[in-house]
């Protein structure tokens, strides 16, 4: 009886972890939003949130092991997210700035972390410690700004990322020498060649990753995408970025070195578009949560009541920072104002700071040889000059004028997003025609499946192919749909079709089409956003009745020049308006004319004045001014009261009702083909 009250008392209580997590989410949720829209930069509003819910202010959430490994997990994610992106070729490109720009910038910044201490009355020891937390910049937040500030590929972005990587490096080294600093020198022997080992050690894991990337993944991830299901792709990515981290780390390499190589790897795929769309989801997630972590680390009270302190304290790590970078970038070739604008991004005091901290403190050496104080002027510092990198980040964008044209260059060279094309979204023998045919016509085209055969297939033909799931905005920039001058969507199935369209119409204006196959709800696919929908099968119904007619000596009369004729695939949108003295407002639907021309006309071979369109099913009839006036003859009929003209650059409605006129809102009226009446 007692297991079983145990049982109803668990199931009925609240999980202690659930409490302090949900308020971590919300209040990164809640500030983000209020970040985005005062336009603050949505970092700052996590570290702000951090602060705020932290345990040393409000106290709602404590620095427990789930906030902690949901931190780790966004560090993870958001490199190997960034490893895809860069791909082994780019990265063999920057190659002489890791050496170079990013050995020289940790041999200056540990000089000045050294020199510093020693001023200050510290010692040796104290001063080397001191200068390795003062050499590492913030991977997670300078990586996570270019990305949003779309500088990745830019000459300042690669030499960030290239001084990154070298610090990810070096953090092997420094974190096998401070516990040895503390220790003194009766372990330098062993330590030393410890060192050496680990060294070894991550220079043989990273030419397996490397080897591992270019001969074996992409022909594992072709298999997984050849299932062509989103959810087992998204494990198998998971798995190879935690897989490879966790290896890595277990080599003594920094897990975030190892979530950057496991990306790397993913970028040699065809798949790798697919990837990245898959995993950004979960990164901005947990992303989100490390840098609320972070903001929860500040003593808001030690902070305040040592003011002077900590202020003067960020002001000589941002001098020396961004000094040493400079000087570390020119070094490498880089233009002055590039290289003093690498320098303000990379200002800041890192994530891995926070891990040399705990190490270096508890093998008893001391930030600046300031003893307990020192770790928290480095911890207020860190948070202080985090929140203020986007603001450096765009006072260095202002100073390196060349910036933009650099990266338009850059942004061709790295093969940016396509423009003014034709997005073909699904796959298949009519997406393939048509885009041959546009080829044809001089067009450029660009197209989307999530078939790796389909893909395949088209990427033989010769088109341009992005793989991945169409739903996903990440997918439909890659293809530069916000830039194309028309998206079709070929997608089969039409609850799948209604998803891409809407998933389209987040990211662009252009006009969309949808040919999806199967019964078509035209008011479902209208209301996602497309602008033309083509019916296959009512489609196929015209086509048959324009043979069986011409066959049997009743040829279909075909509309004239100086006639309209009217897009049977654009979708007709009227909202009836109020106050109009009309009851009949919910009669007007989304429709699809059914006919090129008035559809009783055709049947009855004979010919017609104006044109109107039904608003309740789309029939497309002729006015009171044709002799046999079907639209008004077919209002009667089905009890339709609405219609909207068909006439090019008419724009009214009418209810046969109430006798009602009533002018429709910009763009309601159907953009029908007409050539000029003769005068």
């Amino acid at each position: 009886m007692s297991s079983e009250a145990d049982l109803v008392t668990a199931a009925g209580s609240v999980p202690g972890y659930l409490g302090p997590t949900a308020a971590l989410v919300v209040a990164a949720a809640v500030i983000g939003y209020v970040s985005a829209r005062v336009r603050v930069v949505p970092i700052v509003g996590f570290l702000v949130a951090g602060v705020l819910i932290g345990p040393a202010q409000l106290g709602i959430v404590e620095s427990g092991e789930a906030v902690e490994a949901a931190a780790d997990i966004g560090v993870i994610l958001l490199l190997f997210t960034i490893g895809i992106e860069f791909s082994l070729e780019r990265l063999a490109r920057v190659w002489t700035w890791i050496a170079v720009a990013g050995g020289l910038q940790l041999v200056l910044a540990t000089g000045g972390g050294l020199g510093l201490t020693l001023a200050a009355g510290g010692g040796w020891r104290d001063g080397l410690f001191t200068g390795f937390l003062l050499a590492l910049s913030s991977t997670a937040i300078v990586l996570k700004l270019l990305g949003e500030r779309r500088e990745t590929s830019g000459v300042r972005g690669r030499l960030a990322l290239a001084v990154l990587i070298a610090q990810d490096l070096a953090v092997v080294a420094m974190v096998l020498v401070v516990p040895l600093l503390g220790a003194g020198a009766d372990g330098e022997g062993s330590g030393g060649g410890s060192l050496l080992w680990a060294l070894l050690t991550a220079v043989a894991v990273i030419a397996v990753v490397l080897v591992v990337a270019r001969r074996v993944m992409p022909t594992v991830l072709d298999v997984v995408a050849r299932t062509c299901s989103p959810e087992v792709f998204l494990l198998a990515i998971v798995a190879i970025c935690f897989g490879t981290a966790y290896l890595t780390a277990l080599a003594g390499v920094s897990v975030s070195l190892g979530a950057f190589l496991a990306g790397l790897v993913v970028s040699e795929s065809r798949a790798s578009t697919q990837a990245f769309a898959e995993v950004m989801p979960l990164q901005i997630v947990f992303s989100a949560v490390f840098f609320v972590s972070v903001g929860m680390l500040l003593d808001l009270g030690f902070m305040l009541a040592n003011l002077p302190l900590v202020l003067g304290a960020a002001a000589v790590v941002l001098v020396v920072k961004t000094l040493t970078t400079a000087v570390a970038a020119t070094a490498a070739r880089i233009p002055v104002r590039t290289a003093v604008a690498t320098g303000l991004l990379l200002a800041q005091l890192g994530e891995f700071s926070f891990v040399l901290l705990t190490v270096g403190t508890a093998a008893g050496l001391a930030p600046l040889g300031l003893g307990d104080d020192g770790a928290q002027v480095v911890v207020a510092t860190t948070v202080l000059l985090m929140l203020l990198t986007p603001q450096l980040a765009a006072a260095g964008a202002r100073i390196d004028r060349t910036r933009r044209a650099s990266s338009a260059v850059d942004a061709v060279h790295d093969g940016g997003p396509p423009r003014d094309h034709v997005a073909i979204i699904g796959w298949g023998p009519t997406a393939l025609e048509l885009a041959a045919t546009l080829r044809g016509r001089g067009m450029g085209v660009v197209m989307t499946t999530l078939n790796p055969d389909g893909a395949a297939q088209a990427q033989a033909a010769g088109h341009a192919v992005v793989r991945g799931d169409p739903t996903k905005a990440e997918i439909l920039r890659t293809a530069g749909v916000p830039d194309a001058r028309l998206a079709v969507v070929a997608e089969d199935d039409p609850e799948q079709a209604v998803r891409v369209v809407a998933a389209t119409r987040a990211v662009t204006r252009a006009p969309i089409v949808a040919r999806p196959l199967g019964a078509v709800d035209v008011a479902e696919l209208a209301d996602a956003g497309a602008d033309h929908i083509l019916d296959r099968d009512r489609l196929s119904g015209q086509a048959l009745l324009h043979s069986v007619l011409t066959e049997l000596g009743h040829p279909v009369v075909h509309p004239g020049r100086e006639r309209t004729v009217v897009d049977t695939a654009r979708v007709v949108r009227y909202a009836w308006p109020e106050g109009s003295g009309c009851g009949h407002a919910g009669a007007s639907q989304p429709v699809l004319p059914q006919a090129p021309g008035c559809i009783g006309c055709l049947q009855e071979g004979t010919e017609w004045v104006h044109l109107r369109t039904c608003l309740s099913c789309g029939y497309v009839g002729c006015c009171d001014s044709s002799p046999r006036r079907h639209a008004r003859a077919h209002a009667g009929a089905t009890d339709h009261p609405l219609i909207t003209s068909a006439e090019p650059g008419e724009s009214w409605g009418y209810c046969f009702v109430d006798d009602v006129t009533v002018p429709a809102p910009a763009g309601a009226a159907p953009e029908a083909e007409s050539s000029p009446a003769p005068q």
